[in-house]
């Protein structure tokens, strides 16, 4: 059954909050873009018919900055056809879906996931089957048999996060390699999940896409990359046989994406190293000082760390947890959002507030949780 709320239970309940409220429930950042690729920032008398309907495959010139991103930060070479900007990340995914499974299909999804994944893949009627494998495989070998466990005669997608949402691993090349290998063989799509891509903090982020090209869709997000989570923004790179009925999904869902948020996605593309170079170093001190503080190990990357809990539960189970933390000021996200095994877990962004609150969340938090 697909969730209504996925992030905290309690989020409707900050308005009518005493005191101060720590939102570490929901992967955003408190940074703003940089000037000049924020709303503001982009003038109708420097680009006219801003505010009209534009083209379904996405801006042309966004495609083309997007093509020569690609090819020289992912090693991945596209046609523009093979390129398709979408509204987030979230619309790009729900295309996909949409233009590769039917009715009963499966995804297999490495899990602990990013909490939509599984409702996209139940939107389109598909089941979602959840491949424990973040916490749970240590070796090349692991993975692979992880995966292949779970692939039936109705397999047809295998979703993979790196860096991942929620666990901050990142997944070696090789391991990407053989899993590519499996998908081959076993007629799969591949989904590659790379929103991250920015934010690796040790190792290396390698596209999936380099190994299986034939069958993976490579996914990014300008949200989570330069701070645009509000103007919804991601694109898509793979075989122009799924991408164009990728374009026809989305054309019939959110027509195309926003035109504004486009124009700064561009900008953003162009001119963003360095502020992306500055957030990257502020999120990786602020990930290795809140895994510290709450006895982890420091995320090898992306926004998030995930904890397991079991030992702080009582009759009240995980709810009752949850409610200890709000009491406290400090909303985060259930692990069960996350998989079905991850039910005696918590998530929570690092990047959500300003540093020295999101420090002062782990504080109370690791008072919660008895690791203070």
């Amino acid at each position: 059954m697909m969730p209504g709320a996925v992030y905290s239970p309690f989020a409707d309940q900050i308005s009518g909050s005493d005191g101060p409220i720590y939102p570490l429930h929901v992967g955003d950042t408190w940074r703003d873009p940089f000037v000049g690729a924020r709303s503001e920032d982009i003038a109708s008398a420097d680009h006219p018919r801003l505010h009209a309907y534009g083209n379904t495959r996405g801006l042309p010139e966004l495609v083309e900055r997007v093509r020569e991103k690609l090819r020289k930060r992912n090693d991945l070479e596209h046609s523009p056809e093979e390129i398709l900007v979408t509204a987030g990340a979230t619309g790009g995914l729900a295309t996909l879906a949409g233009a590769t499974l039917s009715p009963g299909d499966e995804m297999l999804i490495l899990a602990p996931f990013w909490p939509l994944i599984r409702g996209i893949s139940q939107s389109f009627r598909a089941t979602p089957v959840e491949v424990p494998f973040y916490d749970r495989v240590s070796t090349m070998e692991e993975a692979v048999a992880a995966v292949e466990s779970k692939i039936t005669s109705r397999s047809r997608v295998l979703y993979v996060s790196t860096p991942s949402n929620p666990t901050g691993r990142v997944i070696p090349g090789e391991w990407l390699e053989a899993l590519a290998d499996l998908a081959r063989r076993h007629d799969l799509w591949v989904f590659a999940d790379e929103v991250y891509e920015d934010y690796v903090y040790e190792g290396e982020h390698v596209s999936m896409a380099r190994f299986a090209s034939e069958r993976t869709v490579s996914v990014y997000s300008v949200s989570k990359s330069y701070a645009m989570a509000g103007q919804r923004v991601g694109y898509l790179a793979g075989p122009e046989s799924i991408i164009s009925e990728a374009r026809k999904i989305g054309t019939h869902i959110y027509y195309h994406a926003p035109v504004i948020g486009q124009r700064t996605a561009l900008a953003a593309i162009e001119g963003g190293a360095a502020w992306i170079e500055s957030a990257r170093e502020e999120y990786r001190k602020t990930g290795a000082q809140i895994a510290e503080l709450l006895g982890l190990p420091a995320p090898d990357g992306g926004t998030f760390l995930f904890l397991d809990v079991k030992d702080r539960l009582d009759d009240r189970g995980l709810h009752g947890l949850l409610e200890d933390c709000f009491s406290q000021g400090v909303l985060v996200a259930p692990g069960g959002s996350c998989g079905e095994v991850y039910g005696d877990w918590i998530r929570l962004s690092y990047t959500a507030a300003p540093p020295d609150d999101v420090l002062e969340a782990a504080r109370r938090l690791a008072k919660v949780l008895g690791r203070s």
